[in-house]
Order: C-alpha cells, then structure tokens, then sequence
C-alpha cells in the first residue's frame, strides 16, 4: 500500500463519548421481549435510524466457521424473532447443521446494541405463506428470481430471471410462495441489553432464560 492509498484517518484517535445517563436493573421489564418493544418503539420513532429491524444474523456452519449478514426482523413475540430467507442460502444451510444464532441490532446513534442468542427453527408454512402475501409484488417476484447465495456470472443474468417472472405474473396477478423459501424463529435463551457510558463503562444487562421458563437478569462488565 502506497502513502496515497493509506487511510486518511488516526483511526485510533476516532472515538465518541457516549451519554451519562444509563440502565439499571429496576428500569427492565419483567422479560426481555416486553424489554426489547420498549427499546424498539423508542429506536423506531426517536432513534434517527434508517431501518431500525435491521439486524445482524450470525451463524456457524457444522465445522464451526462463522459467517454474518444482515436481514430485517418481520415478526417478534414471546416465542421468539422472525426473519424470512431463501432456505438455500448460507445462513439456512448452516441453520440446518447448527441451529444456534446470535442477533445484533446495532442502533448506534442511540448508543444502544441488543443481543439475542438463541435456536432458530423454521416457520410454519400458513405463517410464511401469510407473511410473503403482503410483500410488495416486486419483493415477491425476487423471491423467486434469485438463487440466494449461488454464485451467478452476471448481474445480467439477474435481472432476465426476473423480467421472465414479471411478465409470467403481471402485477396483479398472485405469485405462488417459493417451496424453498420461507422463515425462521429464533427462540431467545439470552438476551442482552447494552447502554453506551462515558469513558467505556457501558451499562450491559443480560436476560437468561431459566428451566421453569422465567428470566434470571445478571450484570456484565463493559
């Protein structure tokens, strides 16, 4: 790397300091979904974030090597959060060696992060099947003109795929729901909620999920 091709920053000058006022344990809802509407509500109306269910779906594959993403939660309750993908993709082939993942929503500019580890499981097919129906036409149409994951020889080759399925199914006219794609629960065993602090003391409280089905809260070191 030349002088002119280096970075043009100290990167390890760049730091923000993040807000004073943090998380205590008696703020917390009584499980960590009730925890997480509040803390969504707040990252969707007052956060400033550009898609505040972005998320980032880490998985392993049977060996162990890691491999993250990020997709858009649709769906969160009790039994868990939902995102849809093409059950060919990487992410679902490691799910179907390795049901474990972790999810990140990384809402920066609040100063805020939530991690969910937990299994993943596939949803019903009415649940999918009622989720792809209210998808935008176009979105729907995509479901079926990519090969998620696979490698293709040009972007070309993309956009025929899907002129085809646009002319087969006319706007509309209902697309039929891909055999091969659909969504995943991923069931919390923790959840962890973090709060940006001055000087890097971050405030980081973790849900675990307990044998009877309550939730034990513990405090982490930042």
């Amino acid at each position: 790397m030349t002088d002119r091709d280096a970075v043009p920053f100290d990167l390890a000058s760049m730091r923000k300091q993040y807000r004073a006022d943090g998380l205590a344990e008696s703020e917390l809802a009584a499980s960590p979904v009730e925890q997480f509407a509040r803390w969504f509500k707040q990252a969707a109306t007052d956060g400033g974030l550009f898609e505040p269910n972005a998320m980032v779906v880490s998985t392993a594959d049977a060996e162990g090597r890691p491999s993250s993403r990020t997709v858009l939660l649709k769906h969160f309750d009790e039994q868990g959060f939902v995102f849809y993908t093409n059950y060919d993709s990487r992410k679902a082939r490691d799910l179907a060696q390795n049901p474990y993942v972790s999810l990140l929503f990384p809402w920066h500019p609040m100063a805020r992060q939530v991690i969910v580890s937990g299994v993943a499981r596939r949803t019903g097919r009415d649940e999918t099947a009622a989720y792809f129906r209210s998808r935008p036409h176009g979105s729907q149409l995509g479901a079926w003109a990519s090969a998620q994951s696979s490698v293709v020889s040009t972007r070309a080759d993309i956009d025929a795929a899907y002129a085809e399925l646009a002319a087969r199914y006319p706007e509309g006219e209902q697309v039929p729901v891909p055999p091969h794609w659909g969504g995943f629960r991923v069931a919390p065993r923790t959840v962890e909620f973090w709060q940006g602090r001055e000087n890097r003391l971050h405030d980081r409280l973790r849900y675990v999920g307990q044998p009877d089905g309550s939730w034990r809260v513990e405090r982490l070191c930042p």
